[in-house]
Order: structure tokens, then sequence, then C-alpha cells
């Protein structure tokens, strides 16, 4: 339960501590006092948004805090879930800074915003007076029923099927698109690979291709080369290598006369053979070099259809194109999977469609159970709320198609009146018929253990005398099941809380600020006694809240 909020420098409060007990809390006070401002401040240490301007001071930060004593049993998978920190005695708290920018904290423990807010919906109802307009809404009016039945667990079963099945039936449609798109590219893509095959790349050949068209183009040139370099070797008496000879020979005249000559000829002799290694192997490669036409026909073939081949994808090596190629292949291979592919994924889909039926169908059959007993329920708290003749009738209907919900959809339908019949609640119910049924509906989340603590703002709204006070009385009932704050206008439910605050504002020449204190017991008698008879509070009013206190 909720045990205590502490606000600092929100909206017109500059600092405020509230702590709370189980039971019926009462909270009243003028309009404009600020009791929906106190709201406001819980809803932000719980998750909800938070804007700039509930700053008061903006030298300062804002300052949230809501402490609970929670079961450890029901809440602390709940706070694993969202991975933060458990303890039986958790503080949320939210900071927020004069820009707007907000951190927010479990048990002093860094969370995200999200990370309050998942937590914080399953420990606190607030029932303001606008969720009244829920009450027409098929979602909401689905939830009283999942709740009355404690579908918890089938409708998280069903909901991860149905998410399998969507996830499997969009990759099934992307698939199919894919397939459909690589079908008009098929052709394109075969011929592609058909031009690779037929071309038989190899990763060196365009190099050695080039190299040897250019000896064929420039034959007669090379070979006069390699002709005038011979004669100059080795061809004639007055030949390098000729001269060489001779030249060894005169050093070795003096090889005994000199000491650098045995060197010298041994360097001129390495120099001979070498040139003469050079002039052989020259005449072998000249002996090779002969213009063959047929021959520089084919490397020119060869090579314009690998130049082609570079042209058309734009690429200038062989090694491109073949890393090319072998995409081709892949896209290929890609394509003539998907037929097994979609059928696999068919399959599948398939598989997930019965699974997430077969949990809808339980939804189905949980929910139906527990109709008869909401409508007795419903009916039988707006007979004794002054409703005598009320009628709810729950329909189920079969949507086409399967939701986050299952395939049902439910409708609550209304009358007042012996003579109408049941019509949709927004068409034929009054404010007060609506305050009324929303209690009696919201009674069945707290008989089911919903939420340890419920906040009702004004969910009185319409009604008054006996109804108000048989009102307070099925509120106080509740409160015997869950910690319930209620915030009221009427004496006659102000009465039965276990403890009373007055909120109220104090003013001076510069600001305004709203406070909150726990009444007295003499204190609480003049405070109904106000709300009986205005400010002018008469005797009769006093004797009044007197009773009124004493029926608690």
């Amino acid at each position: 339960m909720l045990k205590s909020i502490n606000i600092e420098n929100y909206a017109i409060i500059n600092s405020l501590q509230i702590d709370f007990d189980k039971g019926l809390s009462i909270i009243t006070g003028e309009t404009g006092a600020g009791k929906s401002i106190l709201l406001g401040a819980l809803s932000l240490a719980l998750g909800q948004r938070a804007e700039t301007n509930v700053i008061k001071n903006p030298d300062k930060n804002c300052v949230i805090e809501a402490a609970f004593q929670l079961d450890e049993k029901r809440f602390k998978s709940v706070f694993e879930d969202n991975d933060a920190e458990f303890d039986k005695y958790s503080v949320f708290r939210r900071i927020i800074n004069s820009n707007g920018k907000s951190r927010a904290f479990i048990n002093d423990i860094p969370v995200s915003v999200s990370q309050l807010k998942n937590i914080g919906e399953q420990l606190v109802d607030i029932h303001s007076q606008h969720q009244n307009l829920l009450l027409s809404n098929t979602t909401f009016q689905m939830e009283i029923v999942d709740t009355t039945a404690k579908n918890k667990e089938i409708l998280q079963g069903y909901q991860s099927a149905f998410t399998a099945y969507k996830d499997v039936e969009k990759q099934l449609s992307e698939l199919k698109i894919q397939a459909e798109q690589a079908k008009n590219e098929y052709d394109y893509l075969s011929f592609q690979n058909e031009q690779f095959l037929s071309a038989k790349l190899q990763a060196t050949e365009q190099e050695d291709l080039e190299n040897e068209l250019n000896q064929i183009t420039h034959a007669e040139e090379i070979k006069t080369a390699y002709t005038n370099v011979l004669s100059a070797l080795a061809n004639d008496e007055t030949s390098i290598n000729t001269l060489l000879r001779e030249s060894i020979a005169i050093m070795k005249k003096i090889e005994k006369l000199s000491k650098h000559a045995e060197n010298f000829i041994a360097r001129m002799e390495s120099c001979r053979i070498e040139l003469r290694d050079v002039a052989d192997e020259m005449d072998r490669q000249n002996e090779n070099i002969i213009f063959d036409s047929e021959r520089q026909q084919f490397i020119e073939n060869r090579l314009n259809v690998i130049y082609d081949l570079q042209q058309k994808h734009r690429v200038s090596t062989i090694a491109e194109l073949l890393s090319i190629h072998e995409n081709v292949q892949q896209k290929l291979a890609v394509i003539e999977n998907f037929d097994n592919s979609l059928e696999e994924l068919e399959k599948e889909k398939t598989k997930r469609f019965d699974i997430m039926k077969s949990c809808a169908e339980k939804l189905t059959q949980s929910r139906k159970k527990v109709v008869a007993d909401i409508e007795k329920h419903v009916v039988q708290m707006l007979q004794s709320l002054g409703i005598p003749n009320a009628m709810l009738n729950i329909s189920f209907t079969e949507n086409e198609t399967f939701g986050l919900h299952g395939k049902d959809c439910v409708a609550f339908l209304f009358s007042a009146n012996r003579e109408i019949a049941p019509q949709e609640i927004s068409k034929v119910a009054s404010g007060g018929e609506i305050s009324r049924l929303m209690l009696s509906l919201k009674s069945l989340v707290i008989e089911n253990g919903m939420f340890p603590t419920i906040i009702f703002d004004e969910i009185d709204t319409g009604i008054s005398g006996d109804v108000a006070d048989k009102t307070g009385e099925i509120i106080n009932n509740l409160a015997k099941n869950s910690q319930i704050i209620n915030i009221t206008h009427l004496p006659q439910i102000a009465s039965k809380g276990n403890n009373h605050y007055f909120v109220y504002k104090e003013e001076n020449a510069d600001t305004t600020t709203t406070n909150i204190r726990l009444l007295t017991p003499d204190e609480r008698i003049m405070e109904i006694a106000k709300m009986l008879s205005g400010s002018d509070i008469t005797k009769a009013a006093i004797n009044n809240a007197k009773e009124l206190l004493k029926k608690q």
C-alpha cells in the first residue's frame, strides 16, 4: 500500500508530506484548493509525463517521492520483470529540473521513466473524473471482464502467441514481396550468370593476355632490337663477348706481376659468363617471337569479352568480375530457394495460427464464464445505489480477425428503466448513473485484488442523499480489501473514512501555496458540518456531522 507522498517545489506546493494508512482515507477541501494537484504529483512519481510548468520555483528542482509497503510474494517478480531492485519498503522518486528533464529512481537506484511507469501502473489505480468516459470504451470493458476472470496468465499466453503469429505473418509477407521482386530479376540474373559462365574467367589471364598481345603487335620491333643486341654481344669479331675474352687474355699475362690482376680476371670472367647467358636466353626469345595473326585475333577477341564485362559492370579487374559473379550466383540460389522458404514459413504460420486460435478459445471460454457473475454483481450494487430497475447485459461477438485481446468483441449494454431495453452506456446513462456504474465495476477490480491502492477522485459525481450514504458504505467495505484514498465533496462519503485529510490554500502577498493536514476528531466534525451547511456552520449541521460519524 501507499505509505507516504513527499512533494517539493511542485505547482503551488512548496513542501508537503502526507502519511497514509490502510483502509479508507478521505481527502476534502474547497474547489481549487489543490486536491487534484496531489494526484498529479503522485502520477509523476509513478512515471507519467513531466512538464516544466509543474515547477514552482525555477531555481530549484521539483522532487516527488512515493513510498510503498509491498508484499514480496506478489510484487517481487513485477520488479524483476522490469529490471528493478525490489524492497518491501520501496521508494519511487522523480526529479524534474527547470529544462523539463527528469530523472527517476526506485530505491535510490536510477531507472528509466518507462520502468517507473510499468511498475507504478500495477501498484496504484487512479480513477479521475475523466475516466468515467472510459466506461463506453470496449477495451476498458474487456479489461473488467479479464480482471474478474483472473485472465492475466491466459491473456499473456494468448498475446505471446498472437505476437509470434504476427511476426511470422510479417516475415511471410515480406518474403512474398521479395520473391515477387526477385522473380522479376531472375531472368536478368540468369543471363548475367550465363555470360560469366561462358566467359570462363581466370584470375590472372587479363595481364598475361595483354602482355602477349603487346608482344605480338610489336613483334618486328622487338625482333630487330634482339638481333641488334645479340650482334653486339656475341655475333662478330668486335662483339662484347670477343672483347672480354681478349681482355681476360691480356690480364692473364700480367697475373704474376700485379696482385690485382687475378681479381679483375675473375670479375671479367663473371661478366662474360653472365653476358653469354643473356645472349643465349635472348636468342631463344628471339626465335620464339613470330607474328601470329590468328593468335593475335584470338587474344583480341578474348580481351574484348573481358573488357565488355568490365565496362558493363563498371569495374576494372577480373577479381571484381569474379566477385560480382559470385554475388549473382548467391542471388540466384536465394531466388531458387524462395519456394522452399515460403513453404516452410506457410507451415510455421499455420502452426502459430493454431496455437493462437487455441489460446484465444481458452480466453473466450474463461471470459464467458464470468459474464453472468459480473451482470449480477453490478445489477445488485446498482440496485443498492438507488437504481432499482438497473439492467446490465454483456454481449459477446466475434471479430473477423484476431487482435491483441483475442477475437472477442465485448459490449456493456445498460438500462436504468424497465421500459427501455439495454443500450450502449453512452446513449442512455446519466452522469449520476455513470458514476454508480463505474463504482460497481471498479468494485470488481478491488475485490479481485488487482491493485493494493485505489484512488477515487470524485467518483461520486452526480449523486447525493441516501445514495451518497450508501456509496460511502460500499467504498468503506471495499477498503477492507485494498487501501482506498477517496477525494470527495460529499459529507456522507467523507464521514466513512478511517482517516480524514484536509487540503487548503495559504495566501500571502507574494504567493499561494497548497497544504494538507490530517484532521483531529473535532476538526473532522467541523469539516463535515461545513460540507453540510456551507461556511456558516450551524449547530444542526454539527449534530448531523456527529451522527454521520457514528454510522462509520
